[in-house]
């Protein structure tokens, strides 16, 4: 067992999805496509007596982490450090349990492989209701299209080769669960059909057609989100909604050239690694 342990886990854009559920949470999940993003969440594990969770400073409640914690029988004060938006679609829940499991192995030596420990991750966030699919393309990294939910022992997963800039625009927050927990049928049609296209064309422009129409028919797109995405699209640019949040993400500079002032990134193809603790 080791002190300290640290990952860095990417932020993840998603841009249309279904629905899966299932008794088993290492089967339930979604199909759909996303984007990770070079801009992430830096989480430190520290062996301790109580369990805490510590996000950009602030002790949090945060079930996915807490699940992880019980689910490899460890006791630690968990911190991330981010820069992105909570609650508005980057998958911070996702990448905390995911940044968590990664850490709690080297710190606990618990010896785990990497699919078990992204099993874990994914599971946790599951039950948590916080998310379906970031943890698994978070691990992976770049454009992931989930062919099939679950986590790593059930699910298919491929990508678009890609290397883009790509800018987003948080407008508010937008509760995962409160999305989740209602009828979710609209979102289940509208995802199939954008996956079904994506599949058929696997290119960046598809992608976010795709992701465009997935958020007016599965009733998400807000009026102040379609604003902006409007702006791009007018400016010659691409632009479209991140699930779940009241987020716009462009690829290039679509939303500068708009005239807005957006965050600025890359797509992130390592997916998430431990690092060696700095500052700690």
């Amino acid at each position: 067992m080791t002190d300290v342990a640290q990952a860095f886990v990417p932020g993840h854009l998603t841009g249309f999805f279904t629905t899966h559920s299932d008794t088993d949470p290492t089967r339930a999940g979604s199909q759909g496509g996303g984007i990770a993003l070079s801009t992430g969440v830096t989480v430190t594990v520290h062996p301790a007596e109580q369990v805490e969770v510590v996000l950009n400073g602030s002790t949090v409640e945060m079930a996915a982490v807490e699940r992880v914690l019980e689910t490899l029988k460890t006791r630690a004060v968990v911190r991330g450090v981010t820069d992105l938006p909570l609650a508005s679609g980057f998958g911070v829940s996702g990448a905390m349990a995911l940044g968590t499991a990664l850490s709690c192995n080297a710190a606990f030596d618990r010896q785990l492989s990497t699919n078990e420990l992204v099993t874990v991750a994914h599971g946790a966030e599951v039950q948590a209701g916080t998310g379906l699919g970031d943890v698994v393309a978070q691990a992976r990294g770049g454009v992931t299209v989930r062919l099939e939910p679950g986590g790593p022992h059930h699910n298919v997963l491929d990508g678009i080769p890609a290397n883009r800039r790509v800018e987003y625009l948080t407008l508010g927050d937008l509760p995962t669960a409160d999305v989740l927990g209602g009828n979710t049928d609209p979102i289940d049609e509208a995802g199939t059909q954008a996956l079904s296209a994506v599949v058929e064309e696997p290119t960046m422009d598809s992608f976010m057609r795709a992701s465009r129409r997935f958020s007016r028919e599965s009733g998400l797109l807000t009026t102040d989100v379609r604003e902006v995405i409007l702006d791009a699209n007018e400016a010659g640019g691409q632009a479209a909604m991140a699930m779940l949040g009241k987020t716009v993400f462009a690829l290039d500079s679509a939303l500068s050239e708009a005239g807005h002032d957006p965050t600025v990134c890359q797509v992130h193809h390592a997916g998430a690694t431990l690092q060696t603790p700095h500052g700690v």
